[in-house]
């Protein structure tokens, strides 16, 4: 099975010139914890939630603050024609619990979490990538 049949489409995306306070009500909005960081229909980078208390908000930052001061830019990805237990057993190496899904031409097409796999129906790769994501660091 590839990652393009078991990845949710419907990703919210961030531009790098928006505050901190609007990625936070997306956020918010949306129950999640991260976002794409998007430019251009690119992939540039992504924030989550402990970036934006980490690195602003213990440091006396504010709400105004652009994401692209915040967000990390090296972002690891997957492709979406790539096989569910490839990607489950390089987010279990990197103990990652999410992971943009990008096209060929690098474009953002989806996103790819713990709860996609757990609910994918392939067993064995649910079970190595939570080895890896509750392996402590």
């Amino acid at each position: 099975m590839q990652i393009s049949e078991l990845m949710s489409a419907d990703v919210c995306v961030i531009a790098p010139d928006d505050t901190l306070g609007r990625a936070a009500g997306v956020m918010a909005k949306h129950d999640i914890g991260s976002l794409p960081v998007g430019d251009n229909d690119r992939l540039v980078g992504f924030i989550t939630d402990r970036d934006i208390v980490t690195r602003a908000v213990a440091n006396g930052r504010g709400a105004d603050m652009l994401v692209r001061d915040v967000m990390s830019t090296d972002v690891k990805y997957c492709f979406e024609d790539e096989d569910v237990e490839q990607v489950a057993a390089n987010m279990a190496e990197l103990q990652m619990r999410r992971l943009p899904v990008v096209n060929r031409d690098k474009r953002l097409v989806g996103i790819v979490s713990l709860a996609n796999f757990a609910h994918g129906g392939d067993a064995y790769a649910s079970q190595e990538l939570l080895r890896g994501v509750a392996m402590p660091h």
